[in-house]
């Protein structure tokens, strides 16, 4: 077999995972900046929820638009689906940095 013909039958396609891990890490820094934003404005229980939904939606929104092109099954694996979910690593994230900058 040629490493061609290799390559095209991999899953796994090395650039894209890269990218991908990218996307993540621009929803990371968003529930960062969310969660200390939550915590300079004082906000408490829902309000502060409330910042972190449309933190996210608004951060995949930007992915949505100038990322993917309107196309985001043909970027990610999940599709549009995998593009709005939060993550529970960005959730805790999130949290911890709200009591850290509302404690400050």
């Amino acid at each position: 077999m040629s490493t061609t013909a290799e390559a095209t039958a991999q899953l796994i396609y090395p650039p894209n995972v890269i990218a991908n891990t990218s996307l993540m890490n621009v929803k990371f820094i968003s529930s960062c900046f969310a969660g200390a934003a939550a915590g300079i404005l004082g906000l408490e229980n829902w309000s502060g929820f409330v910042l972190f939904l449309l933190s996210t939606l608004l951060t995949s929104a930007c992915i949505y638009f100038i990322n993917c092109r309107g196309k985001p099954s043909k970027y990610i694996h999940g599709g549009l689906l995998e593009l709005i979910n939060p993550g529970q690593d960005n959730a805790f994230t999130f949290v911890l940095v709200w009591t850290l900058f509302y404690g400050l």
